[in-house]
């Protein structure tokens, strides 16, 4: 199958080699030259045959924005739309209706697998028109992993986007999880070999994970994360899980907090703490330290 491929990063390079490993026709489109198979993106549509298959592979937001208005006015009715970042399933909906003005067809994909995807293949949940969908398999196909398992058509447009936000929350409470009870086990005298204790979890325990082996290796890299600062960025999905929370009345205490703990990273001296130091001294006499040392 023909398709081509805008943004060819860490993960559309990865994802463009695994489509070519499998026999498809893929022509890439990146900003940079160095990566790009064409100079635009009239160029990349010119070299692929109707009804063309583009998937978009870049920060979600306004980089988004910006590709879906330039092919609204570079593709034909018939051809399709694909968006793989990370892109809020609200924007998929508005996305759909401007391309669907056009006569384009427009799918959103969940991808998770990061740098590892090449070699292991990418789960993915896919949303849109199933005609829209079924079409695409074989592009699917290629990219999730071997087996049964790795790909699911979660509903209509806007839906694959939706579950892997909720995918991305629930990593979130995970691997807080992971890091409170290293950070305890670091804590205590009695125990003096964290990492072989986190290498212990590997197997035959119900913690056993993909995140629990990326920790090993991570120890075994730097065994007390003595190079690391301890600050978290977070890429918007747990903030949108969270909202999407609230607007259905559904509790969840877990990725809220692991989402908390992140914002509390970036405070070197966290104005929260300040206040309950202040009170605490204030109704139990407890010390505090001062700010000048």
């Amino acid at each position: 199958m023909q398709i081509g491929l805008v943004g060819l990063g860490k993960m559309g390079g990865n994802m463009r080699e695994r489509l070519r490993n499998a026999g498809h026709e893929v022509v890439g489109y990146d900003t940079n030259p160095e990566l790009s198979d064409v100079q635009n993106l009239v160029e990349l549509a010119d070299r692929l045959q109707a009804p063309r298959v583009i998937w978009v592979m870049v920060p979600a937001g306004a980089v988004t924005q910006g590709v879906i208005d330039q092919l609204t006015s570079v593709l034909k009715p018939g051809d399709t739309v694909i968006d793989g970042g990370n892109s809020r399933w609200t924007d998929d909906e508005k996305h759909a209706e401007e391309l669907g003005k056009h006569g384009i067809r427009f799918v959103d994909a969940g991808v998770s697998g990061g740098v590892w995807g090449l070699e292991n293949g990418y789960a993915l949940m896919v949303g849109g028109e199933k005609e829209h969908v079924d079409r695409l398999k074989p592009i699917f196909d290629a990219l999730k992993p071997d087996g049964p398992y790795g790909y699911v058509h979660a509903g209509k447009v806007g839906a694959g986007h939706f579950a892997k936000m909720v995918h991305n929350g629930i990593e979130y409470a995970m691997m807080q999880a992971y890091a409170e009870g290293w950070e305890l086990l670091e804590k205590v005298d009695s125990v003096d070999n964290v990492r072989e204790v986190f290498r212990s979890w590997q197997e035959g325990t119900v913690i056993r994970s993909w995140l629990l082996d990326l920790a090993v290796k991570a120890l075994d890299d730097d065994q007390h994360l003595q190079k690391l600062r301890g600050y978290a960025e977070d890429s918007g999905e747990g903030r949108w899980t969270v909202e999407a929370a609230i607007d259905n009345a559904v509790p969840l205490p877990a990725i809220t907090a692991s989402l908390f703990a992140r914002f509390a990273s970036r405070q070197d001296d966290s104005p929260q703490m300040k206040m309950v130091a202040a009170l605490r001294n204030q109704f139990g006499g407890h010390a505090v330290e001062s700010a000048e040392k």
